[in-house]
């Protein structure tokens, strides 16, 4: 039994939850996202809750019960308070201003790195150490946040790099004479 899977989601005032088939539609003041439920799963609307139960009792459908409901929870707080993800840069010289709809980063090479903006993102630079990313869908934000880290991952020797807000780390000793 999942423990996730049978709590129910409780829909706030201002969101509207519909369901067609296995297809869930949230809309809310900061937008509108569409969840396609595993067919393992069903989903139940009932006043303000929605609660998702599976099919019949088997392996597949038990993994599949708990991350359907935890999609459809993510989906009305995105729509509602939306997610953010923080990034710093450390390094001499490493920065990032925003140029129209791209992120233009200086992260040590001969070169400026720009990234584009997926659409249903938002990118900001508000000093030239700091980024963030907003957005309603959580994996997308998480994902656009991973992609500009990744073009320079914190090294363990100085810990230069671009790094998450409070990400902690561990510094490696240098060589020895």
């Amino acid at each position: 039994m999942s423990r996730i899977g049978k709590n129910p989601v409780t829909i706030p005032a201002g969101v509207t939850l519909t369901q067609s088939g296995q297809v869930v539609t949230v809309k809310g003041p900061k937008g509108e996202l569409n969840f396609t439920m595993p067919s393992a799963v069903t989903g139940k609307l009932d006043g303000d809750t929605f609660t998702v139960s599976p099919v019949e009792e088997n392996k597949n459908a038990k993994a599949m019960w708990g991350m359907a409901r935890t999609m459809v929870l993510n989906m009305v707080e995105g729509v509602t308070n939306g997610f953010k993800k923080d990034l710093e840069l450390r390094g001499v010289g490493y920065r990032a201003q925003m140029k129209g709809n791209d992120l233009s980063m200086q992260l040590g090479f001969s070169h400026d790195v720009n990234y584009p903006a997926p659409d249903g993102i938002k990118i900001t630079s508000s000093k030239p150490t700091q980024i963030s990313v907003e957005g309603i869908d959580k994996q997308k934000v998480g994902q656009v946040a991973a992609e500009i880290r990744s073009f320079r991952k914190p090294e363990p020797y100085k810990g230069k790099g671009v790094r998450y807000v409070g990400e902690y780390v561990r510094q490696k000793e240098g060589k020895k004479k």
